[in-house]
């Protein structure tokens, strides 16, 4: 299991489009050269085996700092019409965010929070609830964002 990040255009992760397509995703690959485009995915496995995982869209962030086997390697791949990462650190949080600017797209967790510049969220589910359930009028002088 794990948790898993996206980067997407959609409202929410899981919705319908706007989508990434996959050429989107390839031609961004081809033009960052920390990104490889491998096409597959591998790691150990406890018995001593190989899980290997093939599909288009996947690839490796050879610029990670913690990648230099292929067990901690920083996979992202193209799933949906979104990219995925499964349990990423905030360093990799931080390099999503960077890809989110150039696709025109947000980084979201599974559970709908959002993840700003820095690999910390910065909108929860939670936050959105309250500011639409709020019973207080608010002051129009005051921004939305001081009510929190």
């Amino acid at each position: 299991m794990g948790y898993d990040l996206y980067i997407t255009r959609k409202t929410n992760w899981f919705d319908a489009p706007p989508s990434i397509a996959l050429d989107d995703w390839l031609e961004y690959v081809a033009n960052d050269s920390e990104i490889q485009h491998d096409g597959f995915a591998e790691t150990p496995t406890v018995d001593g085996g190989v899980l290997r995982v093939e599909q288009a869209g996947i690839c490796v962030w050879t610029g990670y700092s913690r990648g230099e086997n292929r067990e901690n390697a920083a996979w992202l791949w193209w799933s949906g019409g979104n990219i995925v990462v499964k349990n990423p650190d905030q360093e990799i949080c931080r390099k999503m965010w960077l890809i989110a600017q150039s696709l025109d797209a947000k980084v979201q967790g599974e559970e709908g929070e959002y993840y700003g510049r820095d690999g910390e969220i910065i909108v929860t589910p939670t936050n959105v609830i309250l500011a639409s359930e709020r019973s207080v009028s608010p002051d129009p002088k005051r921004p939305w964002w001081k009510f929190w």
